[in-house]
């Protein structure tokens, strides 16, 4: 019940921020990556999905969805400097890679000990830490790899109409 309403709160800030469902949808589009590399994650380490690893996956969900802002905000901030869109797209991408490189990677080098920790309450933090590390690994791909060009088929899906 909790994860539904996160992600309409979610949607409705993004509305606000972007002023279109379309772009707020994008954005949104990085969470079923973000959740599979938990799940397969989870799977792959043998964990169980528990309370821990459900926070884990709300944690999972705020980073990816910064890690899409911090993009599509990007491309949206230099519409008016520059004209050609592919040109704005690769741009934006290489400005924004130590951004979101940097957001993902110290979060998973942070929780990296809680995945090896033994000692008294491990079988709590290791869930969380799992979860996050591998959501994070798919998420930081999408972001990368295919926000970009879901963009670019969105804005020129605009133009044509």
């Amino acid at each position: 019940m909790v994860i539904p309403v996160a992600l309409a709160l979610i949607m409705i800030i993004l509305f606000t921020t972007f002023g279109t469902l379309s772009k707020a949808t994008l954005v949104l589009a990085n969470i079923p990556f973000a959740v599979m590399g938990g799940v397969i994650a989870l799977f792959i380490s043998g964990e169980y999905l528990s309370v821990p690893a459900s926070v884990g996956f709300i944690a999972l969900l705020g980073i990816a969805v910064l890690n899409g802002v911090v993009m599509v905000s990007y491309f949206e901030q230099t519409k008016l400097s520059a004209e050609n869109l592919y040109c704005r797209i690769v741009d934006g991408s290489v400005r924004r890679l130590r951004p979101v490189l940097m957001t993902a990677t110290t979060a998973m080098f942070g929780l990296l000990p809680l995945v090896f920790a033994t000692g008294p309450g491990a079988e709590i933090q290791k869930p969380l830490a799992i979860v996050v590390i591998g959501g994070l690994l798919t998420s930081t791909i999408t972001t990368l790899y295919l926000l970009p060009l879901f963009y670019r088929s969105l804005e020129e899906r605009h133009a044509n109409t």
